[in-house]
């Protein structure tokens, strides 16, 4: 039985406690939060206790694995403590605001023997698991274009800590960090990055960008993110190769369409449909991660692929900044 201190009581942190209520093999030992009465809401929801600190959680309970859900910007001194107690961490994307702060967590972790899971959670969502898969097989033949959609309103944090580029990173950062894992996981490093975007424009709770993405393989993707619509969320990828288009639209009843080319021609589009989940994503992620624990085995997405994703997101995001693409090199 895996204990599980969960720190931060924001959106993600109820969404994290739910999955760990559902687990046969782990418990919620206690949720973490400096305002007692989100705390102590929190708690009483998931039938648990509150704590003021990671320290008093440390200190009171048997903890095994310490769940950080903070604002990113928060995320290294948190990690820190929790490894220097010998806990294993789950840590909520991004793995950090800065790349300093990546590579310290990731070495602090390393120092310690502990365990780094970093919540990239797209790939957990069968959809997109699905496109990989599809990729890996072939089914679209050699790849030359991706697209990736994702958005919905300016989200609300504590503090407001979304609206601030040095604790958020703006959307390209917080939100479409996604797109950019899963897109390295399918079609590897990315080479060069080129974005736009609303940062430094007077516009109050808006956010929007355009990043294209040119990997080393050749592979060219186009990824756009938005925090501007009035309600509502939903997400689009669109994958063309020489045999045909993949075609995902989260509003649409169909989870996948994928279109194959037959003799020169374009056929129909076909359905490839998804059976309902018993487990949402983030609940299939936690289990993962606790189960590498267990086993000892690797980790679907590792603190490298965390890194990596990171330093696509802010290339784009310092493209935005200076207007000029910005060339990835080698580094972690």
């Amino acid at each position: 039985m895996f204990r599980v201190a969960l720190v931060g009581c924001g959106t993600i942190g109820s969404v994290h406690a739910a999955g760990y209520l559902r687990m046969a093999n782990a418990t919620l030992v206690g949720i973490v939060d400096i305002r007692e009465n989100h705390g102590r809401k929190m708690a009483k929801r998931f039938d648990t206790q509150w704590y003021s600190s990671l320290q008093q959680i440390l200190e009171a309970e048997e903890v095994d694995v310490v769940d950080v859900c903070v604002p990113t910007y928060l995320h290294r001194s948190i990690v820190e403590q929790a490894a220097r107690a010998g806990k294993h961490v789950i840590c909520e994307k991004p793995i950090a605001r800065t790349l300093d702060d990546a590579e310290a967590i990731i070495r602090i972790c390393s120092e310690y023997g502990i365990r780094l899971f970093i919540a990239q959670v797209l790939r957990f969502f069968p959809q997109y698991r699905q496109t990989h898969e599809l990729l890996e097989a072939g089914a679209m033949g050699s790849v030359g274009t991706a697209r990736a959609m994702r958005g919905g309103g300016f989200p609300q944090g504590w503090n407001d800590w979304y609206a601030s580029v040095e604790r958020s990173g703006t959307l390209v950062v917080d939100m479409i960090i996604h797109d950019f894992d899963f897109l390295r996981w399918c079609f590897g490093e990315v080479q060069r990055v080129y974005a736009k975007g609303l940062l430094g424009r007077e516009l109050n709770r808006l956010d929007h960008a355009f990043v294209s993405l040119r990997f080393q393989n050749g592979v060219i993707a186009h990824v756009e993110g938005t925090w501007a619509y009035p309600s509502g969320f939903r997400t689009m990828l669109e994958v063309a190769g020489t045999e045909g288009v993949l075609e995902h639209r989260s509003d649409e009843e169909m989870p996948i369409h994928l279109s194959l080319r037959q003799n020169g021609t374009e056929t129909g589009g076909v359905a490839v449909p998804e059976s309902p989940l018993d487990k949402d994503p983030y609940q299939l992620e936690l289990e993962h991660f606790l189960s590498c624990i267990e086993t000892a085995s690797d980790a679907l997405v590792t603190p490298h692929d965390a890194y990596k994703a990171l330093e696509i997101s802010l290339a784009a995001l310092k493209s935005i900044q200076t207007g000029e693409p910005v060339e990835l090199g080698g580094s972690m």
